[in-house]
């Protein structure tokens, strides 16, 4: 989880502690304010934009369903897979930086967010042996009159589905996100404002990190 604080940071190069403004989406806050018993997402407890309560989803493995949407329609995910896409599931849900992204044509959605190359490959060997029916999460799915979705198409590995993690980043969420080099990425020019920040990040996210390293 460490790893991906760093990795979202790298890649936001003016990106400050500032508090941005929430998604509209239907677990989001109107604003971020802290979050003391988050049972996952724990990366955003300080200013998050989702509620504790909605992080009870997320909170025992295997998920199964967050919101309306079903995580097992082609079996339950591998644990690997499943911490990847807590991450991108909290990162979306709970971020205070989320909306730095929004969609220009949809206030509930994010558009172009930059993921370090090496988290999208690490994402992909974490799911490669895993199945999925939808190459977009966002709309290759059946929808049923209640909202949960379906497979409409036959469950493959991951491996089939995309190429590799540069194919899984830029297509898996539509165009929520990107893949971006880190060499880009971790320019020198950065403020002295984003190095505090970015220790900020870090200090947040040590204790958990200790605490997973206890429960392994």
């Amino acid at each position: 989880m460490l790893r991906f604080a760093v990795t979202l940071f790298a890649v936001i190069t003016s990106s400050t502690c500032q508090k941005y403004g929430c998604l509209e989406g239907d677990t989001q806050k109107l604003k971020p304010s802290p979050e003391s018993d988050m049972q996952e997402c724990t990366l955003y407890s300080k200013s998050s934009c989702c509620y504790a309560d909605f992080t009870e989803q997320l909170a025992h493995s295997p998920v199964i369903k967050v919101s309306n949407s079903y995580w097992n329609r082609c079996g339950q995910l591998s644990k690997s897979c499943e911490d990847f896409t807590k991450k991108i599931e909290c990162f979306y849900r709970c971020s205070p930086h989320a909306a730095r992204w929004i969609h220009p044509n949809d206030t509930a959605a994010i558009q172009a967010v930059p993921l370090c190359q090496s988290f999208c490959d690490d994402w992909y060997e974490a799911c490669k042996d895993d199945s999925i029916c939808a190459r977009n999460w966002l709309t290759d799915w059946e929808w049923d009159e209640s909202g949960e979705n379906h497979c409409k198409n036959k469950c493959i590995p991951y491996s089939e589905m995309y190429a590799n993690g540069t194919d899984m980043c830029q297509n898996m969420w539509g165009e929520s996100f990107k893949s971006s080099e880190e060499s880009s990425s971790s320019s020198s020019s950065s403020s002295s404002e984003e190095h505090a920040c970015q220790n900020k990040l870090l200090k947040f996210q040590k204790p958990e990190e200790e605490e997973g390293e206890q429960t392994r």
